[in-house]
């Protein structure tokens, strides 16, 4: 059976949007894959976390199929 991905995207403010971002991982349905930040240098010292893009493995759905 081929495994199904969901790839999400979330604006996110680094210590800003801490409690967001755990509302938003604990309502999803499947399992966590991967967190990718995108990460925007400001200037040679700051940078920043733009949004976060998070793959999610759907779970498995057995179809009903007749015998």
């Amino acid at each position: 059976m081929k495994s199904r991905y969901r790839v999400h995207k979330l604006d996110y403010k680094v210590m800003v949007d801490v409690g967001r971002l755990e509302t938003f991982l604990n309502s999803l349905e499947g399992e966590i894959i991967s967190i990718f930040p995108n990460v925007t240098s400001r200037t040679y010292e700051y940078s920043t976390v733009d949004f976060l893009l998070i793959v999610e493995k759907l779970p498995n759905q057995e179809t009903n199929k007749p015998t």
